[in-house]
């Protein structure tokens, strides 16, 4: 009895640090967003769809990682688990609080372009921590590393850093296609965009080496 409470206990220590990390995640979405130079690669799509689709950004993010979900159905087929299916709760659960990230911070005042870097920048350190959190967790990754993961799964020679890097590039493509489609000029992808892309990685990995000296066992 005494083993089954420590290992209830261990798997609620897992999930709650997934909760965290997602909550600080939107959070940075949502300074990204207010900052106005560019979001995440990751977040830019889900914003563009926002400016031309009657959908807030937390909607039209669940939306999209809905579709990597079916993705990663149909590039693992048999392969895939159903356990994985506990990223659409998890998609739910980020939209929901990126909406909720977007309606706290929308009283900051950011007209300076010095000012929205700090807010740009406050944003990626929040992204970063979040996905340091996340991938300490260890429970379900968001459904994007999803698809990479697949991906990498059904062709080994490819390695996820690289392909990390081209599921980046075609985000920020497909979003700036659609701003330009359905919008008329570029939206979503600026100075920020390229800034998130290269440091949130970095910062994340600084993080997770603190991390690491954390046992959630104990």
């Amino acid at each position: 009895m005494r083993t089954l409470n420590r290992i209830s206990v261990y798997i609620l220590k897992r999930y709650l640090l997934l909760f965290l990390g997602l909550s600080i995640m939107a959070f940075g979405v949502a300074f990204s967003i207010k900052a106005e130079l560019g979001t995440s690669p990751i977040s830019s799509v889900p914003y563009v769809v926002s400016l031309f689709a009657p959908l807030t950004v937390g909607t039209a993010t669940i939306l999209i990682h809905c579709v990597f979900i079916l993705l990663q159905i149909l590039i693992l087929r048999r392969q895939y688990h159903p356990i994985q299916l506990m990223q659409l709760p998890v998609a739910f659960f980020f939209g929901y609080l990126t909406d909720f990230g977007v309606w706290a911070v929308q009283g900051i005042s950011c007209t300076a372009y010095w000012q929205q870097w700090i807010v740009c920048l406050i944003g990626i350190l929040l992204v970063a921590t979040g996905v340091s959190l996340e991938v300490k967790a260890g429970v379900v990754v968001l459904a994007g590393e999803g698809v990479v993961l697949a991906i990498c799964k059904t062709f080994p020679k490819i390695k996820f850093g690289y392909m990390k890097v081209g599921f980046d590039v075609t985000l920020v493509i497909t979003a700036c296609v659609l701003s330009f489609v359905f919008i008329g000029h570029l939206e979503g992808v600026r100075e920020g965009t390229v800034a998130a892309a290269v440091l949130v990685g970095l910062i994340a990995k600084r993080i997770s080496k603190v991390l690491d000296r954390w046992e959630i066992e104990k």
